[in-house]
Formats: C-alpha cells, sequence, structure tokens
C-alpha cells in the first residue's frame, strides 16, 4: 500500500501537540528520519511513519559562475521539474531566494517562454511543490552549510501557480505556518500571468505577495506574446488587481520581460506610466535570457537603461533583474530540454 505524502498535508491536519513536534523535526530540522527524533513521544514518531517522508530526486545539480544553482528534480512518475536557487546580498546580509515550479510544463503557452514549448503535462502535488524547498534545503545544509537558510520563495519556475491554485494555496501555508517551515509571509511570492478569477480568489492565501508577469501593457501585443491575454485583457486585469489588499506598505510587483524592438519602445513606456498606479506598483524589467531557437533578442545595455530612467522619471518604482545563471540554463524550462537530449555532467 503506497503511503501518502506527509508534505501533502497542512500542519493544521495534526493536534497541536503533534504538529508541533512533527514541524520542528520535518521542517525546521528537515530530519526525515522518525526513529532519530531524540525525545519525541514514540506515538507521534509512529504517527509520522504512517506518511511518505523521502524527498525528491535530484537529477543533476549545477553551479553557475554567479553563485546561482539549478537543480533539475525527478518525481516518481519519471516527470521532472526544475527549482533555481538565487543568493544575493541584502544590506550585508545573504537573500538565499528559491525559485520553484507549481506545474509540469505549463498550459499558458506565452511565446517568449522555454517552458511553453513542453505543453503542460500535470499539476504538481503540494507535496511536490513543498518538496522542492525541503531538497533543494537539505542538499544545501548536506553540502554547503549546516545551517543554511533559504530566506525567500517565488512562484515563478515552470507553470502557471494559480493554475494550480489549491495545491499552491496548500503549500504556501505550509511554507509559511510558525510551526512548519515558518517562512515570513512577505517572503513568499506567487507570479502568475493573469488568471482574472483566480486573481479574485486571493484573499483565500496567506498574505503572500503577487506578481504580475505583464511584459506588454498593448492588448494586441500581450495577446501575441501571452494567449491568456485574448481571454482576460489588461483593464481587466488590472482591475482584478484592486480587490487584492496591498498591505504594509507592499506593493504589486509587475514583471516586465524587455524584448529588443518589440515592448521597449516609447509608447510601451507611455502605456505603462498611464495605466499602472504609482504608489501601489513596482516595475521588475528582465531583460529577455536568449536561448537556442529562441526568435527574440535581448535589448542592450544601453537602451534597458533608458527605459528604466524613462519610468523613474515619470514617478514609478523600476528595477532591472540582474541575469543569473546564463551559464546553466537557468531560465525556465531550459535544463529539462537539454537534460532530455545530453547527459549533463553535474557542475560542483
Amino acid at each position: 500500500m503506497t503511503k501518502d505524502s506527509l508534505y501533502n498535508l497542512t500542519l493544521e491536519s495534526f493536534p497541536y501537540d503533534e504538529a508541533k513536534i512533527m514541524g520542528k523535526w520535518v521542517y525546521k530540522k528537515l530530519n526525515f528520519n522518525p526513529d532519530t527524533w531524540e525525545h519525541a513521544p514514540r506515538v507521534v514518531r509512529e504517527k509520522a511513519k504512517e506518511y511518505d517522508l523521502s524527498l525528491l530526486k535530484i537529477l543533476w545539480q549545477g553551479l553557475s559562475k554567479d553563485g546561482t544553482r539549478k537543480f533539475l528534480l525527478g518525481l516518481k512518475d519519471k516527470n521532472s521539474i526544475e527549482a533555481v536557487l538565487i543568493e544575493s546580498e541584502n544590506d550585508k546580509r545573504l537573500r538565499s531566494t528559491l525559485c520553484i515550479s507549481s506545474q509540469v510544463g505549463c498550459a499558458i503557452g506565452c511565446t517568449f517562454c522555454h517552458t511553453a514549448t513542453q505543453g503542460l503535462t500535470r499539476h504538481l502535488t503540494t507535496a511536490e511543490i513543498v518538496g522542492q524547498y525541503l531538497t533543494v534545503s537539505s542538499w544545501m545544509r548536506e553540502n554547503v552549510d549546516k545551517d543554511y537558510q533559504i530566506s525567500n520563495i517565488v512562484f515563478m519556475g515552470q507553470g502557471e501557480p494559480l493554475h494550480n491554485f489549491e495545491n499552491v494555496k496548500k503549500a504556501c501555508y505550509l511554507l509559511t505556518d510558525p510551526l512548519g517551515i515558518a517562512l515570513s509571509k512577505n517572503k513568499v511570492t506567487i507570479s502568475t500571468s493573469g488568471l482574472v478569477p483566480k486573481i479574485k480568489q486571493w484573499e483565500e492565501l496567506p498574505d503572500v505577495n503577487v506578481a504580475i508577469s505583464l511584459h506588454a501593457i498593448r492588448n494586441n501585443l500581450r495577446s501575441e506574446l501571452m494567449p491568456i491575454n485574448k481571454r482576460y485583457q489588461v483593464d481587466g486585469l488590472l482591475e482584478a488587481l484592486k480587490t487584492i489588499p496591498v498591505k504594509n506598505s507592499r506593493r504589486i510587483m509587475y514583471e516586465y520581460l524587455l524584448i529588443k524592438d518589440l515592448n521597449d519602445t516609447q509608447e510601451d513606456i507611455d502605456g505603462l506610466i498611464e495605466n499602472l498606479p504609482k504608489k501601489e506598483s513596482k516595475i521588475n524589467i528582465i531583460p529577455f535570457n536568449e536561448y537556442p531557437e529562441s526568435k527574440f533578442k535581448r535589448p542592450s545595455d544601453e537602451h534597458i537603461e533608458w527605459f528604466q530612467r524613462s519610468l523613474q522619471a515619470a514617478g514609478l518604482t523600476c528595477t532591472v533583474r540582474e541575469t543569473k545563471g546564463d551559464d546553466i540554463l537557468a531560465a525556465c524550462g531550459q535544463l529539462k530540454t537539454q537534460y532530455e537530449k545530453l547527459n549533463l555532467p553535474n557542475s560542483n
């Protein structure tokens, strides 16, 4: 008989005392063998052993020259997903952000995204979503630093998180449960392409951050880049976002993939200035990460700077995301495709 994964259940599924002990050993100490839980009551250890506590299989991991690590993770049905660990310094403190996947493949079909070429295979279970955090955290503690802590989670890997709403919701509660992984809610970000009906259900989620994969403000261009815009156009998307309470000086992040000679014109700048509320918005410019067979190109550094400064001059908060992991195929879907073509060596 196959055991259900413990990571498919929120800790609220257990009595408080049991949840506290299991949360301490599994989610905080990353100890997945109940027989070694010192001083834990036998009844709790036996209860934990009723569930599957196994992690995902690391098929490949690589370290970029800039410190980014990418993991190709194997699932029990032989499918694979990707997770990327990005380190940066924030006020001289190390910030470690794990970018995780929510689906095997994706159904949205964005023309600039490598994952879109793979189509949608299935949703990830809650256990497979949380398992990315547990697997990468455990590997880092065993191989890099025994006290390693991932500080931020972003749902920006393969898949549309809101398309897998229920499992992503449950994963967010596990990630932020004080008895469990206990990440601060403002350290978890869900990125969506704009599934308006699910955006209107945002209040069902813990108070996590929202990021919108906008990429174009003109409806005709956004529909060309992102077929979902044919159903949920920009004006309806922006209206739906008004239902999300923006608390504690937080802002809605708009991700804007900057593509040469496509969405990087003065007309695009004017559209962003006209349509995005200045106080509640933060634009994150992402220079296009070119991959083999891609028809799109990255703008020059000078053009990227001009685009950013033009938005800032109009009062919009605007940053440029530093490109990470180019040498290890860190953009979504690139590694999986190459792994299936080639026998990639581990890069330690």
